[in-house]
């Protein structure tokens, strides 16, 4: 498979459009960026100093803001036909928004990887939804406790967040934190991420958020950069 270093929208349909959307009967893509369903397992590895990206852990920070985001590279959906991203399209959302707040981060990584495969990541994504799935997370959970401003970025699949976000969200106290969603997509927008952090996280106080289409991410630094420090 060719790979081009370029960044394309692996993004989500609504789920009332769950059946046309791997077959991409429309302009939209279901999965924006993907994980693999993984039952809760004792024997999953130790993170790699890569995998730990949780910043605070790693240095004294004195940074009120945490971003936390998952975000998947590999083939994606792109305008009608398929290209190879080497950085997932969140996680360089997740940068601009780090770096214009001077913010930790801590990158949401799975035990068992998402298929690079788009269209097995799309049946991945449908399974996890059906299945209600919590894949598990291979790096050590972030204390959120020192955090007031808590971003959380992902892509979106099927008109929702990855289910490994959920993961994450049972995984943390965020009572009493300011919680910010960010997406990146292909024509869903935000779709039902807010309102679903708002239900797993139900003593945050829960922002509306700001999505950016996958295929605009590299021209969006401005834009992110403006939205983000309206919340410092």
């Amino acid at each position: 498979m060719a790979r081009t270093m370029t960044r394309r929208a692996f993004c989500a349909m609504t789920a009332t459009t769950f059946l046309a959307a791997c077959g991409h009967n429309t302009q939209e893509d279901p999965t924006s960026e993907t994980a693999t369903t993984s039952d809760a397992d004792s024997n999953a590895p130790e993170a790699t100093e890569s995998e730990a990206t949780t910043e605070s852990q790693e240095s004294a920070s004195t940074s009120k803001t945490l971003v936390v985001y998952y975000s998947r590279a590999d083939e994606n959906y792109a305008d009608g036909g398929k290209e190879w991203l080497e950085v997932g399209h969140t996680k360089v959302m997740a940068g601009y928004i780090a770096e214009a707040l001077g913010a930790d981060q801590y990158e949401i990584v799975p035990v068992e990887p998402y298929p690079e495969g788009y269209d097995d990541c799309c049946d991945v994504a449908m399974a996890e939804q059906r299945d209600d799935s919590r894949p598990v997370i291979a790096n050590a959970l972030p204390d959120v406790s020192a955090y007031d401003l808590v971003f959380i970025g992902c892509p979106i699949w099927w008109g929702e967040e990855p289910m490994i976000v959920r993961t994450f969200l049972e995984g943390v106290d965020l009572s009493g934190k300011t919680v910010v969603p960010f997406t990146t997509h292909g024509g869903s927008g935000l779709g039902s991420v807010p309102r679903n952090v708002a239900t797993f996280a139900p003593s945050a106080d829960v922002r509306e958020g700001h999505a950016v289409a996958g295929t605009s991410v590299d021209g969006a630094r401005d834009e992110v950069v403006a939205w983000a420090k309206e919340y410092i």
